[in-house]
């Protein structure tokens, strides 16, 4: 097949949505596909990837500068440069320019098109945007999905939880459940004992650890407040996180406030390769708390690596860890959670068999089996639509 993907966001940018994006992009130009991307530009160096990326000019958004917004004249150009000849199918990855961009080619080339719910923004908002009611953030956030569900084919959605709460939304439009797998060859395996001599931890310290955006809504300092209540029980417990974001100052002041300095590190990015296979296989165990996941592949590649989890398992991590396996689940409770971790740091023997399953469990959420399932979704709507008579419209040019 030939597919368009277009996405407000791409690497270098790091986060859930990029490496959605290039996970099932490479499994796709791997099994003999053709895509083509359309993202913003950054003023950092891109990677290289096996498929074509066009990148549109892009300027910053005021609440969150690490993120980029298409500019409308980058977008109304789109179209020259493209040729609708070229593609069997469009897949929209965001909801802000690109999803109106890809909407508006799609009636004008008059080709299916598909888009992935990857953001809880009922949730999400309300982290942003605090002083707004919250109810007029749920409500602007409901009707905001119900009308871009309606403007597409089909919905691909990470997760069962959050298909439940689009269908309470008023969500009607046709929507699979396809998670993102994981690459054989994403991640090596780590050596957790070179990461602590590089950062100067402790062997035998014991050390959560959190990989991610450091953004409001991944409910980072809920951690904090755990780790705080852990190193009355355990002197030497760090809580590292690895990853930057808005969020990261506003988190080192109330670790300063709170005179946790010597228990939680921040460390920044790590290279999506060795340096950060390392870092996974450092932990004695991965925490999370987020509320807004719509999967949690964070978790994933955690257990790959054999660390097991501690999680609040609310929304796609729910899902995620409705089987038990490979972790442990908390109450949103800062207490509770850091009684479940106390589990795991005062019996190695659980730990280590949680660790056995969760590099069994990662096993099972390979990519090449998401990728084959959204393959048949792009098939199906494919058929569907050239078995449908199209009228079409007439759309100015994007």
């Amino acid at each position: 097949m030939r597919i368009l993907k277009l996405s407000d966001v791409y690497f270098p940018r790091v986060n859930g949505v990029s490496t959605a994006i290039r996970t099932f992009a490479r499994e796709f130009v791997s099994a003999g596909h053709q895509v083509q991307l359309v993202a913003p530009s950054y003023p950092q160096a891109a990677p290289t990837e096996p498929f074509p990326i066009t990148r549109l000019s892009a300027r910053t958004l005021p609440l969150d500068p690490e993120d980029k917004l298409i500019t409308g004249r980058a977008a109304r150009g789109l179209a020259a440069q493209l040729r609708a000849s070229d593609y069997d199918l469009i897949h929209i990855h965001t909801p802000f320019r690109a999803h109106y961009l890809g909407v508006q080619l799609a009636r004008r080339w008059n080709l299916p098109v598909v888009e992935t719910y990857h953001t809880y923004f009922e949730q999400y908002l309300g982290k942003y945007l605090p002083w707004l009611p919250g109810g007029l953030l749920r409500l602007a956030a409901r009707r905001f999905s119900v009308s871009q569900a309606d403007a597409v084919d089909a919905l691909v959605v990470p997760s069962q939880p959050m298909l439940d709460v689009l269908r309470g939304y008023g969500v009607r439009a046709r929507a699979e459940v396809i998670p993102t797998g994981l690459p054989d060859d994403e991640l090596p395996d780590g050596d957790g004992a070179r990461f602590r001599e590089r950062h100067g931890i402790g062997r035998d310290r014991a050390v959560l650890l959190y990989v991610g955006r450091v953004a409001h809504e991944k409910n980072i300092d809920f951690l904090i407040g755990v780790t705080e209540r852990l190193r009355h029980s355990h002197p030497d417990i760090l809580l590292v996180i690895a990853g930057e974001g808005p969020a990261t100052h506003a988190l080192q002041r109330k670790v300063s406030s709170g005179g946790l300095h010597a228990h939680v590190r921040f460390i920044g990015y790590l290279d999506r390769g060795q340096e950060l296979a390392d870092c996974y296989a450092c932990g004695d165990m991965f925490v999370f708390a987020s509320d807004t996941e719509t999967q949690g592949l964070v978790l994933l590649e955690a257990m790959k690596l054999g660390t097991p989890v501690v999680t609040t398992a609310v929304m796609g991590t729910a899902a995620l860890m409705a089987d038990r396996r490979g972790g442990l689940v908390a109450e949103r409770d800062e207490d509770h959670f850091a009684d479940q971790c106390r589990v795991l740091l005062d019996n190695p023997t659980e730990r280590q068999r949680l660790a056995r399953e969760a590099r069994r469990k990662a096993i099972d959420w390979g990519a090449p089996a998401m990728a084959a399932r959204l393959l048949t979704l792009y098939e199906e709507i494919t058929r569907d639509h050239r078995n449908t008579i199209q009228v079409p419209r007439t759309k100015s040019e994007p």
